[in-house]
């Protein structure tokens, strides 16, 4: 069993997740930052409902970018269209967390 914090910039809500009881809301991939935001009732758009389909729960990692799964080719292909791209950019469907991590999610 390993606990993690998840903050989620700009509405500053830090939430705690155990990665034993992944999936959490059931959109995208289990643990990923999509499952645990709508789990707690953070708001991450998801207009494809979390099947890397779309960009529109792009965030971008402001701390803790190790602790979270690589990035696949698929989700690197599908950034290449997200509004505000940054080199710490991640899709939140995609990215699984394994650790802390602070997320900014863009306006």
């Amino acid at each position: 069993m390993a606990v993690h914090k998840v903050t989620f910039l700009p509405q500053n809500v830090t939430v705690e997740v155990d990665d034993e009881k992944y999936p959490l809301a059931d959109h995208g991939k289990p643990g990923s930052l999509l499952d645990i935001a709508l789990a707690h009732d953070v708001h991450l758009e998801h207009n494809c409902g979390g099947s890397c389909a779309c960009t529109t729960c792009h965030v971008i990692v402001r701390q803790g970018e190790e602790n979270l799964s690589e990035m696949e080719q698929d989700e690197e292909d599908r950034l290449d269209m997200a509004e505000g791209l940054t080199i710490r950019s991640r899709l939140g469907c995609q990215a699984v967390v394994r650790g802390d991590v602070v997320v900014e999610v863009p306006k």
